[in-house]
């Protein structure tokens, strides 16, 4: 029909497409919500490691949504969790989804990829991700009562909800890292996969 408009109107926001779209998100905005995030937990608990837990559980829920719009969005079925891989292939070796959440992952997140990505020396079922800078510590200042509070659990929370919908259940933690000649420390996620991942990647080979 003449006139006839081709651009297909969605009536509900969950029926348009998953594109890219802008990715960029401004720091200011980011940095007065998560400010507010820590500041409202900071309120419900008694202690620091019950507050970094309340943080890995918000980012928990974050790594999970993020899998899932990563797979839908990029086509990329092998790192879909089994009950979204409908059939086709889904990642499987340790350090094909450890290579995912340290390029692919930290692009959609930080819009680069980590600094480094180490397997531990001390135990076989420990990589380690680290940030000279990450986004969530970088401009926190930190009481002196508050001892090694570390921001960064919301990431390890993240790291961790990616890697449980895959398939790669993990005990994932943050640390501060001291570095020679610089005055604030790096961030280290520190990942221990679950033993039941081990005895996969060993019958694998």
């Amino acid at each position: 029909m003449i006139g006839a408009s081709k651009i297909k109107q969605y009536s509900n926001v969950l029926e348009k497409p998953l594109s890219k779209g802008k990715q960029e998100v401004s720091l200011s905005a980011f940095a007065f919500l998560f400010s507010e995030l820590v500041q409202y937990n900071q309120t419900q608990v008694d202690n620091i490691a019950e507050l970094e837990r309340r943080l890995e559980d918000a980012g928990y829920a974050v790594g999970a949504r993020c899998l899932e719009l990563l797979c839908h969005r990029e086509k990329c079925v092998m790192f879909m969790p089994f009950w979204l891989s409908q059939g086709n292939r889904r990642e499987t070796r340790l350090l094909g989804i450890l290579s995912f959440v340290h390029s692919t992952v930290w692009k959609v997140l930080f819009g680069k990829v980590a600094d480094s990505l180490e397997k531990g020396t001390e135990h076989e079922d420990e990589y380690m991700i680290s940030e000279k800078e990450l986004l969530v510590n970088r401009f926190i200042s930190i009481p002196k009562d508050m001892g090694t509070f570390n921001c960064g659990a919301f990431v390890a929370g993240i790291v961790r909800g990616v890697l449980d919908s895959a398939g790669f259940p993990a005990v994932v933690t943050a640390h501060f890292v001291p570095m020679e000649g610089q005055q604030r420390p790096r961030t280290t996620i520190l990942i221990k996969f679950a033993e039941e991942v081990l005895r996969r990647e060993a019958r694998l080979g």
